[in-house]
């Protein structure tokens, strides 16, 4: 091998990838079937869909989610804040009304992040601050 790298294999790899690529229908789908939005609306002209409905759908759906993440957090900010206060005036070890706040304030971080539409961090967050919260009281 003389190690050129001006070889001839460059072009013919990228004719193998452009074999590879679906051919270009325009407007339409992969198998060239018509998009949505060159359907006949009532007008019977296409392209004049109005897909304004899809997208109230989606707004609705993560509004939703906003909401869920955000009262759940707060929920268990609060629940996490209580037994962390009645532990904390019990006869328990000083780490367990230390978990219950950790654990709160990483519900209240939580309810933070859903309440701004970042629902998957959220969710994992709450997770684990319920998951610190039920640790710290195995120590009680």
């Amino acid at each position: 091998m003389s190690g050129r790298t001006d070889s001839d294999a460059a072009p013919a790899i990228s004719r193998a990838a452009q074999a590879d690529e679906p051919e270009d229908h325009g407007e339409r789908g992969d198998q060239g079937e018509p998009d949505a939005h060159d359907e006949p609306d009532a007008s019977g002209e296409p392209g004049d869909h109005d897909d304004r409905y899809d997208r109230d759908e989606h707004v609705g759906e993560a509004r939703r989610a906003r909401w869920t993440a955000a009262g759940a957090g707060g929920l268990l900010c609060l629940a996490g804040c209580a037994a962390a206060l009645l532990r904390l005036t019990g006869p328990a070890p000083a780490v367990v009304p230390a978990a219950y706040a950790l654990g709160a304030a990483v519900c209240a971080l939580a309810a933070v992040l859903g309440s701004r539409g970042r629902t998957r961090r959220a969710l994992w967050l709450l997770v684990a601050g319920t998951a610190v919260m039920a640790v710290g009281d195995q120590f009680d």
